[in-house]
This record gives structure tokens, sequence and C-alpha cells, in this order.
């Protein structure tokens, strides 16, 4: 994968390219043995006016007549490209396919996004960081979770950054300076949402193992919203119900996870997360983090990348590089942030908002063999 963080020199599909070429490298795979394409871009389109981006990027490698599937499904566009390469190499299609995940989502200074411009909920007001923020008022005042809490998973998360050449942060900050950061909406501040971010990231899947190096994707499940509680802000039933059916697919449970990799867009996020998975009881995040229970070194670490908060957030590209990094902590590949032991990983991401429930969510979990 490519740095995250501001690339205005760089295009979407040179971004896309580095990233291809990495993987193929690293997968020891020729372009000529891939037999198709799956890239996630959820701005390629809305940004750049790329209809096809994965086209554009087979072409600069040098792939001619494969099938590409293109994904735009929000912050999920790369994991569910992931998901649909997953059930090609299930179904028997093809042997070997190539994921990609790239965005340019950094603008020019004073430009408008129109994100959602058709909901009529966002007419009405319900931009992100306004949602997130009902969800964390929620969640304080139905489980006593802290401002402090939540600060402390971006505590974490920059700690965890600093330690990855590849995040588009590497600065520490103090729960201090997380709170006293400017409030973007009550009670979240800006140290707790993630950055706009160009990057991308890729990986090879095979259907048979061809490295000691492979690893075993053993579930990968793709939800939309229930949408049926639009009342409660403190669960996603997208995600739960993504959660169980990826462990009833590997066969295990959230106690046999050794590290894990999720969508913390902001901080409260995270801690939602802990409970949707089945990492705690619902109610217990906002102490599991302040246990340092998440943290390198703790039980669980969870985003030992930095996650979206350090790492950065290209939409279409996080759920492929939380795949990447999961692989990376699976390989002991992963250095100063290396989780000792790490055998078993789960990537989990969420895209888009709809009535209380997030519109899309991917689980995929990897395992050594």
């Amino acid at each position: 994968m490519t740095s995250f963080g501001k690339h205005p020199e760089a295009s979407l599909r040179g971004l896309g390219r580095e990233a291809c070429r990495q993987a193929l490298v690293d997968a020891g795979c020729e372009p000529g043995a891939i037999g198709a394409v799956y890239c996630g871009s959820a701005l390629a389109m809305l940004l750049h006016g790329e209809g096809a981006p994965g086209q554009a990027i087979g072409w600069e490698l040098g792939l001619r007549g494969v099938p590409v599937v293109n994904v735009a499904n929000a912050c999920a566009s790369g994991a569910t490209a992931l998901h649909l390469a997953w059930r090609d190499l299930a179904a028997g299609l093809h042997d070997c396919v190539l994921v990609i995940g790239v965005d340019k989502a950094l603008m020019p200074k004073g430009s408008v996004l129109k994100v959602g411009a058709a909901d009529p909920e966002v007419r009405l007001g319900e931009i992100f960081p306004a949602t997130f923020a009902l969800v964390a008022q929620q969640h304080m005042r139905r489980f006593g979770t802290t401002l402090a809490q939540m600060a402390e998973v971006s505590v974490k998360n920059h700690r965890h950054g600093s330690l990855n050449p590849l995040a588009q942060f590497n600065q520490l900050f103090t729960r201090e300076e997380v709170l006293a950061s400017p409030m973007i909406a009550d009670p979240l501040t800006l140290y707790a949402c993630c950055p706009n971010s160009d990057g991308a990231a890729a990986l090879v899947l095979r259907r048979r193992r061809a490295s000691p190096r492979d690893l075993a994707l053993v579930g990968s499940a793709l939800t939309s919203g229930q949408y049926d509680n639009p009342r409660d802000f403190t669960r996603w039933e997208c995600e739960i119900a993504a959660a169980k059916l990826a462990y009833a697919q590997a066969g295990m449970g959230p106690e046999a996870l050794d590290v894990v990799e999720v969508h913390d867009a902001f901080t409260i996020c995270e801690i939602v997360h802990y409970e949707d998975l089945g990492l705690c009881a619902p109610g217990e995040g906002g102490a599991l983090v302040e246990r340092g229970i998440t943290a390198l070194g703790g039980r669980i670490p969870v985003n030992p990348s930095g996650g979206l908060l350090a790492r950065g957030h290209p939409p279409g590209a996080s759920g492929v590089a939380q795949v990447v990094e999961i692989v990376t902590q699976l390989r002991g590949e992963a250095g100063a942030r290396q989780v000792d032991g790490a055998r078993t990983g789960l990537a989990q991401i969420m895209g888009g908002s709809q009535a209380g429930d997030a519109q899309a969510c991917a689980v995929h979990i990897l395992k050594a063999v």
C-alpha cells in the first residue's frame, strides 16, 4: 500500500498503480496471472470523473481483457471489493484475483464535496460529525461513557500511528490536547475525528496457497443497515449481523482474535465497535480502552496501524488497508507495532448512514496457516 496523507502531485491512477505493483511483488505474481480485478473507490467518479478506475489502473499494469468490477459503497467500497473477490474465488470463477482500494479525498481549499446531498436527512443537518456526535451523546447518557474515555481512543491510535511509517499523522497527543482541540460537533473535537486522505492499498487473492507467507481468509461478510431501530444510536445492527456471520464462517468467536482493525472515523465509533464485535459487553467499551486492553501490549490490540484517526482515511482504500495491516501483523512483519504471537485477525469497516444505522458493513477474518 501507499502512504496515506496529502498527495497533491499523485493521480488516482498513479496511487492505485503503486499499491498494485507492491501487492504483485509481495505475492510473487505476474500481472498475466490475474484473472479478474475488483476495485473499490468511493470518490473516483464524484471528484475525479473516473468512472472506471479499475480499468484505468489495470491498463497501466499491463492487464488486458480481464473482467473488472468497480465498486462504490461509501467507506466500505474497498472492503466490498474484497468481499466480491472472495466470492469469486469461492465460486471457482478464477484462481487469482487483484483487489484495489483507492481514493483521493483531499480537495482544494474552499471547494465543497456534496456527499449525500440527495439524502433528506443530510439536508436536515445529519452530516457525519453530527451523526456520530449523537452516537456519543446517547452512549454517554445510557452507559456513563466519559469524554476522557473517548479521548483515550485518539491518544492510543495516534501512539500506534507514530510507529507506522505509512500513517498520515505521526505525532502524539495527550487526553487534554484531544479534549482542548477545536469543537467540531459536541462532544467530538478535531482530534476525535479522522482526516480526509489520499492513498491506495491492494491485495492478491488466490484459491490455493502458493507461499508459506500466504494467509487464509476464513470469514467475509457484507451487510446493509437494518433501519428498524432508528432511536438507538448505541449499536449498529448491520455490524452485529456482519460479525455474527463472519465468526460463523470462520468457526470461531471474538475470544479467538489476536488483533483487530476497526472503522474509527470518530473516537466513539471504536468504542461501539468493541461492543458490536463482541470484544466486551454493551456499555463496557469505554472502560476497555481506558484500561489499556485495546492498546499494543494489551489483551486485544485494536488499530495497531493507527486506524483512520492516525493512519488516515481515503474512503475507498481504508477497508483494504485494514486487511493489509492484519496480513502484516499475522506475518510478524509489523516492526515496532507488532502484536506478539498474532495468529488471527479481524478487520471491520462500515460506510454511509441511514435511519440510525450504517448503510454498509464488512467484516473479514484472517488466520495464519
